[in-house]
């Protein structure tokens, strides 16, 4: 394989032979193919596309690029493209977990407006979102989940090729996306993957026909390696639940574990956690769907899902009475207040996570800080009627208290009124089995 060429037939629309796909990636692994060689590529990819069969082959080098684990039981996992206040992988994979099904899953780190999933479980003191595969494994056997980063062993061509398109503006291609999600999934060796692939403001999917297609792209991608699986393509156009930041999504994913979430802002989400606990458990056991919700309905309001999460995070070095008290920590705070009566119809998703940024709870660049408390709960979600007065929201931050005013003033431009209620709709626009 002459590097050249194939960038050569890519940049021209031609299907790349497999052995050309495996012997490029593998060349770029081992630091045999330039950087900019593997760029060229990965333009021409986001430019021309790949097939299915193409994309397949990329996935499964890129998988075998590190460990593949293998488990002797029944195992699943569900993937979020990310979305503002998505924290439903600590209500998800702990509920599935109580059903029987073992998660082990490997989480991301997030470069932008709020931290990734492991960024939020480390706000537990003590919690360690970076595990060696041997202890990732025995925490599955022995607690039925864990949720931990990708090591150096898993998936090393994804890690090299992701931080190439960061900075080559290729991010943005469903061929090398799929590619980047399934090969971690698959090496982590889960046998059904269920996806939640959201779109609208605050998605990485603006549109419902670009995460449609995202999400048939990963169902068949996961299916031509031999997984079972499915995908719910589901509406981000507003917050998911009530909190958006750190701590207080971890705070809000435990309350509603533990029932003493009664909020009209989490129905959505814990309905939304029930469907996708529910297909994970139907696909892994054959069970119908039906009795699968069900299942999953009595584990999480008899509490089994909420011990199976404390579980894990004590397996990981977690101390949850610790965190309580850090959750119960206001340091700075600012209250919304509503500038008029009505229905709120709406809550832009993207702007409550741009003020969730600016208050401290993103990063900017690797390495950067996140103030762990910073972030915003929202006090009203839409199709409440509020006063003149009311509280919208409270923001909060340890570092950056001179921002709070200002991110509110910005925030309240997240905000829609109505005289009248708006019709309600479910989160869930599309499923794809």
């Amino acid at each position: 394989m002459i590097p050249k060429l194939a960038i050569d037939a890519k940049r021209t629309g031609a299907e790349l032979p497999d052995e050309d796909i495996r012997d490029f990636l593998n060349g770029f692994t081992r630091g045999e193919i330039t950087d900019a060689q593997m760029s060229a590529l990965a333009m021409a990819i986001c430019c021309r596309g790949m097939s299915d069969r193409e994309t397949a082959t990329l996935t499964d080098a890129m998988m075998r690029s590190g460990r593949v684990l293998e488990w002797d039981r029944t195992t699943a996992d569900k993937h979020s493209t990310g979305g503002v206040g998505d924290k439903l992988s600590f209500i998800v994979q702990p509920l599935a977990a109580a059903c029987g099904v073992a998660v082990p899953s490997l989480v991301g780190r997030s470069l932008g407006f709020t931290g990734g999933t492991a960024d939020k479980i480390e706000t537990i003191p003590g919690c360690k979102a970076a595990l060696s595969i041997d202890e990732f494994r025995r925490i599955v056997e022995e607690t039925g989940v864990s949720m931990a980063v990708q090591t150096e062993e898993i998936t090393p061509a994804d890690r090299k090729l992701y931080a190439l398109r960061d900075v080559t503006g290729t991010v943005s291609s469903i061929p090398l996306i799929v590619s980047s999600i399934l090969s971690k999934k698959l090496a982590e060796g889960a046998g059904t993957l269920v996806f939640d692939v959201k779109c609208g403001s605050g998605a990485f999917m603006q549109t419902r026909e670009e995460a449609t297609a995202l999400a048939r792209a990963l169902v068949g991608g996961a299916r031509a390696a031999g997984r079972k699986a499915s995908a719910f393509v589901t509406d981000m156009s507003a917050p998911l639940g009530y909190a958006v930041g750190n701590v207080n999504e971890v705070a809000e994913a435990l309350a509603i574990l533990r029932g003493e979430d009664s909020r009209r802002g989490a129905a959505d989400e814990i309905a939304l956690s029930l469907d996708l606990a529910a297909e994970m458990v139907s696909l892994s056991l054959d069970m119908p769907i039906d009795d699968a919700l069900l299942l999953c309905r009595e584990k999480l309001s008899g509490g089994s899902a909420a011990a199976k999460f404390e579980e894990m995070v004590a397996a990981q070095g977690g101390d949850l009475a610790a965190f309580g008290r850090l959750a119960g920590k206001k340091p700075f705070r600012f209250a919304l207040l509503s500038p008029r009566s009505g229905f709120v119809t709406a809550i832009d998703a993207l702007e409550a996570a741009k003020c969730a940024f600016r208050l401290g709870a993103g990063r900017g660049k690797p390495g950067d800080r996140i103030d762990p408390v910073a972030g915003v709960t929202f006090e009203v979600s839409r199709g409440d009627k509020v006063r003149a007065g009311e509280p919208l929201a409270t923001l909060v931050s340890s570092i950056n208290p001179d921002e709070l005013e200002g991110a509110a003033a910005s925030l309240l431009g997240a905000f829609a009124f109505s005289d009248a209620a708006p019709e309600t709709k479910s989160l869930v626009i599309e499923k794809i089995s």
